[in-house]
């Protein structure tokens, strides 16, 4: 089987497990924020940690405005709170002082590379953090790979070793972001329910007969 004809086939068999996904377009600056403070810690502290700091500051304009160490407060719950908290003030006022304020909708009217770019020069801003803004924000055909898809498509044989899994995942897959919306989100739930970093249980994995771990037994 083709890499290209794996990809789908993964995507079929996730999606005959899983079932379709509801979503709407996430607000974007939300988005941003909240992906860098999901970087190294689970998705129920970065709710937490979210959810704080709106609970300490009332508003990201209102964030941008405050100390360093207060932000870094209100986001401890999340982990590498002093890092984050000063990637997200840096980002906030770019933002704010390259566009006049924190809106982000004009990467709605940007190419997918123009608006890629403006993202990944922010502080502490990968390709993760933007992809999912631009996938979930804005429906533009970039799939974004954490750390869950990166260890299951590699254990699949969809990305090499040494490659860049975003490289490749975005050469292999269809350019159609809600084929990529819902593989993004199949393949993370796989990652956390079955396919755990160490004893994944392969034998109840529905793409345990295309997995060549699955099948050398390790």
């Amino acid at each position: 089987m083709k890499p290209e004809e794996k990809a789908r086939w993964i995507a079929e068999r996730l999606q005959d497990r899983y079932g379709e996904i509801a979503l709407s377009r996430s607000d974007p600056l939300t988005t941003l924020i909240g992906t860098i403070l999901s970087q190294n810690t689970n998705d129920t502290n970065q709710g937490r940690a979210y959810a704080s700091l709106v609970a300490r500051f009332g508003s990201l304009d209102k964030v941008k405005e405050a100390p360093v160490e207060e932000i870094a407060k209100a986001i401890r719950i999340g982990g590498l709170h002093r890092q984050k908290a000063v990637r997200i003030k840096q980002v906030l006022e770019r933002i704010a002082q390259e566009r006049g304020s924190l809106d982000l909708s004009f990467l709605a009217e940007c190419s997918l590379d123009e608006a890629m770019k403006w993202l990944l020069a922010s502080p502490g801003v990968g390709k993760k953090t933007a992809g999912v803004v631009l996938l979930f924000s804005f429906g533009k055909p970039y799939f974004p790979v954490d750390t869950h898809i990166r260890r299951v498509t590699r254990r699949l044989g969809l990305v090499g070793p040494k490659e860049d899994p975003h490289e490749r995942m975005n050469a292999l897959l269809p350019r159609d972001p809600m084929f990529m919306l819902r593989l993004h989100l199949h393949l993370i739930r796989l990652g956390r329910e079955i396919c755990h970093p160490r004893r994944p249980e392969c034998s109840i994995c529905p793409l345990h007969d295309g997995c060549g771990r699955a099948a050398e037994g390790t």
